[in-house]
């Protein structure tokens, strides 16, 4: 299917897809239903929403629980493609594997998201995108998104939302290896695992292994570029009286081939890394102190430039909870930063020290039939000054507790970067861009595995960062907040778990607009439709992943271009032979659908990935 096929997805005819498609699934599957409805589907806790253990059909804000499951049947690529299938996540993808992504968030912008591993901010301090395309699924036990402005949990960034990839426990899951290959001549390799150091202690290990050799970048190129990466995790975790430590280390490094705007080609190496020591201590019969310092490092090298792009932030952060009553729940935090961000880029450079202070007060209640959350959070920043942010959430649920209705507003802010302050065009005496979000929905379970959950959101976002053209001869400019924002939106879900079957469908209809001239934000669309389908046969578990979107404005001279809409299609399936012996392929752009997720850069033709997996302790588990 083409590119100008898919375009039949106007936004009127795939509105009335997605809802047919909804309420089609939910009449289709209801019948279905009431021989599962005595099982009931695992408990999901996240962590990322409140910065404390919830249960996920607790939190009122919109989350997204990827699982270890989900990620081994998908046998994707990296993270990025794991969120694409899920309503409300545009990619922008500068071509292959490992080439720089960018993620929109219910059309906020790509450095609105935080991205945290385990919980540390891997946002670097220079041009603010984190390399998701660099996170390898191997080494994933869950990915955790919350959706909507947390920056008064979080600090900066999080206006479009927070993404938390959670490493494996090896420990727990026992000794796991995985070898692959697929189109492009990609292979990979991972070793997952972990030992029991006596009764209070584990240690977990993970390495995973990528290499391709690509294709070209760009559609005006003909010279493949390849990419390679090699990730690895290690984690020690003990109880040292009533106190649990964990010391941990992520790290992912490699080199990333591409074609330059002259059709040169060039490569980078890339290094991301994550150091972290944690102590968590009960306190009294209610409460839990928590503890942590870490150290990021993040670092691009040009291999035919000096140029060079590198981030160390070194960070400690405290937290205490505390369960007042059965009812009522209350934490306060502190967070202080400090990072070091250079650069150098065509023989300019600068090199930045920037201090942050975050500090934060969060009051859960649940009653009956009522639920809430009020938190405060004030933000310090060295060169942009001060923050106050805050979120209050109401939900009441009824209906003997299946249907809940809820209320969320907050605000979120996104502090200038240093290239934004030094940079070319830089401009030091930057403000923060700052969000205000509403949202109203409606979650309703259908039956006990089947769920139904429609929101409407608005977001307004002022002192956009835009560079402003001040002289075209010679050609100069500067960075000034000018720009303002408003989102609107709708977004629907409808979710199925039974024995044998598993169902979603997901749809939103977005409209991201620039304020100044009314005109579309570039690289979102206005609606897509995402569909999940996976049925059990026996050892063969079969899964069908969809994606069909709208189109979408991107970069041009001299105007804006537009991309097409497109229907992306993957079919998965996953055999185990044994207990301990899994084969797993992954067709990926079924439909060999010609499509741009970036203007001029090439996306994967329609591809062959295989795997086996051994897991020699899978046998014994549960017994």
């Amino acid at each position: 299917m083409s590119s100008s096929n898919s375009a039949f997805f106007t936004r009127q005819s795939l509105l009335r897809v997605s809802i047919h498609s909804l309420l089609s699934a939910a009449t289709l599957v209801t019948a279905t239903t009431r021989a599962d409805d005595a099982v009931q589907p695992e408990l999901n806790v996240i962590v990322t929403a409140t910065r404390v253990p919830t249960p996920a059909d607790e939190v009122l804000a919109p989350v997204v629980v990827i699982d270890r499951a989900t990620i081994e049947r998908s046998n994707a690529g990296d993270a990025a493609e794991l969120l694409r299938f899920h309503a409300g996540f545009d990619i922008a993808r500068n071509g292959g594997p490992g080439q720089p992504t960018a993620m929109f968030i219910r059309g906020t912008e790509s450095n609105h998201t935080l991205v945290l591993v385990d919980g540390i901010r891997i946002n670097p301090g220079t041009i603010g995108l984190p390399g998701l395309q660099n996170v390898t699924p191997d080494m994933i036990e869950r990915i955790e998104v919350v959706k909507g402005p947390r920056s008064a949990l979080w600090g900066s960034d999080a206006i479009g939302g927070v993404v938390n990839v959670v490493t494996r426990r090896g420990s727990e899951d026992g000794w796991i290896m995985e070898a692959g290959y697929g189109d492009y001549d990609t292979r990979r390799a991972s070793l997952n695992g972990g030992v029991d150091l006596g009764k209070s202690a584990a240690l977990d290990v993970g390495v995973s292994w990528t290499d391709s050799d690509g294709f070209p970048t760009r559609t005006t190129d003909a010279i493949d570029r390849g990419y390679e990466n090699l990730s690895a995790n290690i984690a020690l975790r003990a109880d040292v009286g009533a106190a649990e430590v964990t010391v941990r280390h992520w790290r992912t490094a490699g080199t990333s081939e591409y074609s330059d705007y002259f059709l040169t080609p060039v490569d980078q190496d890339f290094v991301t890394a994550t150091t972290a020591a944690e102590v968590r201590l009960p306190v009294g019969e209610a409460g839990e102190a928590r503890v942590a310092v870490n150290h990021l490092e993040d670092e691009i090298q040009q291999n035919q430039s000096p140029d060079f792009l590198e981030t160390d932030r070194d960070t400690f952060d405290a937290q205490y909870d505390w369960k007042l009553s059965d009812v009522h729940g209350l934490g306060v935090g502190a967070m202080y930063s400090r990072e070091r961000a250079s650069s150098e880029s065509f023989g300019e450079g600068f090199e930045s020290d920037t201090d942050a202070v975050n500090v934060y007060v969060q009051d859960r209640i649940t009653s009956g039939p009522h639920s809430g959350l009020l938190a405060l959070g004030y933000t310090d920043h060295e060169t942009a000054g001060s923050e106050l942010t805050w979120n209050a959430e109401y939900g009441y649920a009824f209906n003997d507790q299946r249907t809940r209705v809820y209320a969320l507003a907050g605000s979120g802010f996104r502090a200038p970067d240093a290239t934004d302050r030094y940079g070319y065009g830089g401009n030091p005496d930057l403000k923060p861009e700052r969000s205000r979000n509403y949202e109203v929905g409606v979650k309703h379970a259908l039956s006990p595995r089947q769920s139904l959950t429609l929101s409407a959101f608005h977001t307004d976002i002022d002192d956009l960062i835009d560079f402003t053209v001040l002289s075209y001869d010679p050609f100069e400019g500067i960075n000034q907040n000018v720009a303002e924002a408003r989102i609107k939106g709708i977004e629907a879900a409808w979710a199925f778990t039974g024995s044998l079957w598993q169902a979603r469908v997901e749809a939103i209809y977005q409209d991201p607009r620039d304020l100044s001239d009314d005109s579309l934000l570039l690289r979102r669309a206005q609606e897509s439709l995402t569909v999940g389908l996976t049925r059990a046969l026996g050892p063969v578990l079969l899964g069908l992943d969809v994606l069909a979107t709208g189109d979408r404005k991107d970069f041009g001279f001299p105007q804006d271009t537009t991309l097409d809409g497109y229907v992306l299609a993957n079919l998965t399936a996953e055999w185990r032979a044994t207990p301990s012996l899994s084969l797993i392929a992954r067709i990926e752009n079924l439909l060999d659908e010609d499509y741009e997720l970036a203007s001029t850069y090439n996306t994967p033709d329609r591809g062959l990935y295989v795997s086996m997996r051994y897991a020699p302790g899978a046998g014994n588990r549960g017994k």
